[in-house]
């Protein structure tokens, strides 16, 4: 399966185009709030991890903004968005002249999303300012994710965060702000959201009709974490599958063990893999740290010390085989060879 609509998880709703939002209604209500007080901040980091419905609250927020631009007249509530509205039609068709979206291009050579937001993409951002807005109304930045900026992005971010235009604002999200320039942080008034509840999260998938088989239900909720991105990923593109395979050869042995690899190495190498690809390798690292968390407390500080090496030098064969293209099915028989040595 595909990963197209830049970037968009098959099976999932655009943001943009989302008109209902679970799980954070303590959020929206201190947006709506702050808003309303003519007294909120121009720069709000709307972190926490992927697939929670930070990009969903980042458009309902722009789309209450846009089509309240008097903070003192808009309501204390964010409502869920008329799809017949001129604003909302205007941001869904990507027409805003008073939006603008930053996320990783699609390379037109390729067809592929980029692996980062460049300084070209930014610099959309200061022509994007530099435009006299004929309604007067409000100009909002969405960053989706700033984790994606590259360097020279993320300096040329700063300059604009640090002298900001009349009636701008930025929403500028984030999966691990602990990665982010600490001046890009120190610019922006927090807003932390959390994993769906389970509540949160049956009322997200009923939205979307992903259909999970009874008798992996329990089990692909507990591996989602709380996020619909997570859910996604496992049902649409097979990850539960690989997750259960991969479980399968830690308790085998021999030749039966040898044959669970070969059937992990297989799917993470087919073609339009690249999903559960980038979700195995991020729950490798997962199950390692775990490990050696779980033998530290245990006391065996030697099994520790050797997770922790091995996932690190897991971390880094991975890297090296990404730089320089190598076989994929080969560099994954490796890195399990690796764990079940």
């Amino acid at each position: 399966m595909s990963e197209d609509r830049a970037g968009l998880l098959d099976g999932a709703i655009a943001p943009v185009s989302n008109l209902k939002l679970f799980g954070h209604e303590a959020a929206e209500e201190f947006l709506a709030r702050s808003y309303r007080s003519g007294k909120g901040h121009h720069a709000i980091l709307i972190e926490g991890p992927e697939g929670i419905g930070k990009a969903t609250l980042a458009f309902r927020f722009a789309n209450h903004v846009l089509r309240h631009p008097e903070p003192a007249a808009a309501p204390e509530t964010i409502f869920d968005p008329d799809p017949g509205h001129p604003v909302s039609r205007q941001l869904a068709s990507g027409a805003s002249h008073n939006l603008l979206h930053l996320s990783r291009p699609v390379d037109e050579k390729t067809g592929r999303v980029r692996t980062a937001i460049t300084v070209d993409e930014v610099r959309k951002a200061g022509h994007f300012f530099s435009q006299t807005s004929g309604t007067g109304n409000w100009r909002i930045v969405i960053i989706d994710p700033a984790d994606d900026l590259n360097r020279n992005a993320a300096n040329a971010i700063l300059k604009i965060l640090e002298e900001p235009p009349k009636r701008a604002m930025f929403l500028v999200l984030s999966h691990a702000p602990g990665k982010l320039l600490p001046t890009i942080r120190s610019r922006c008034l927090p807003l932390k959201l959390h994993e769906l509840s389970p509540p949160a999260m049956d009322q997200a998938l009923g939205q979307l009709g992903l259909s999970i088989p009874a008798e992996k239900r329990e089990a692909v909720l507990s591996l989602a974490k709380g996020s619909v991105a997570r859910a996604l990923k496992l049902v649409n593109y097979g990850a539960a599958d690989i997750l259960e395979a991969f479980e399968q050869m830690l308790e085998a042995s021999g030749p039966a063990q040898r044959r669970m690899m070969f059937k992990i190495a297989d799917a993470l190498s087919g073609k339009d893999s690249e999903i559960a690809f980038g979700f195995f390798t991020e729950h490798l690292g997962d199950h390692l740290s775990e490990t050696a968390r779980g033998l530290a407390m245990a006391g065996d500080l030697g099994g520790a010390e050797h997770y922790a090496r091995l996932s690190s030098v897991i971390n880094q064969q991975l890297g090296v085989a990404a730089a320089y293209n190598l076989d994929r099915k080969q560099t994954i028989l490796d890195v399990l060879a690796a764990i079940v040595r």
